[in-house]
C-alpha cells in the first residue's frame, strides 16, 4: 500500500492530481487494505453437507458432515482403494459411485439442494450443501 500512496504523491507533485482527489485515492487505498481478503473457497469449504431423512413412520434423520471433512474422506477413500486388489468385491458399487464428479462439484463450490427424494411410501430424503 506504501507504494501505491507514493504514485499519488507522485502524481499530486506532477500537477495529474488535486489534493482533494489525492485524498480520495488515499482514503479509498486505505480502506481496501482494510478489508478482509478472503481466499476463495475458505468460506466454502466451512460449509456443512446436510443429509435429512424423514420416514412415513415421523422418523427423523439428521446428518452434518463439515465439506473440508467430506474432501479429505474422499481423497483418502480413493487411494486406499485404488491401493487394494480387486477393491470392488469388498465395496458394494465402487465402480459406479463417480468420487471425482463429488469431488469436482466441491471444487466448483456447488451451493444449495443436491438431493430431494419422496418415496411413494412418503418418506422423504434430502441432502445439502449449506
Amino acid at each position: 500500500m506504501k507504494e501505491e500512496i507514493t504514485k499519488v504523491l507522485t502524481m499530486v507533485q506532477e500537477g495529474k492530481l488535486d489534493s482533494d482527489e489525492a485524498s480520495e485515492l488515499i482514503q479509498a487505498l486505505k480502506e481496501k487494505d482494510s478489508t478482509p481478503a478472503t481466499i476463495k473457497g475458505s468460506n466454502y469449504l466451512d460449509k456443512m453437507l446436510k443429509i435429512r431423512v424423514m420416514s412415513e413412520e415421523g422418523d427423523k434423520v439428521n446428518v452434518n458432515l463439515p465439506l473440508r471433512l467430506i474432501k479429505v474422506a474422499l481423497k483418502t477413500g480413493l487411494s486406499i482403494a485404488s491401493a487394494i486388489p480387486e477393491s470392488a468385491k469388498y465395496v458394494k458399487d465402487i465402480d459406479v459411485l463417480d468420487v471425482d464428479l463429488i469431488l469436482e462439484a466441491i471444487e466448483n463450490e456447488l451451493s444449495g439442494q443436491i438431493v430431494d427424494v419422496e418415496s411413494t411410501k412418503g418418506e422423504k430424503v434430502s441432502v445439502v450443501i449449506e
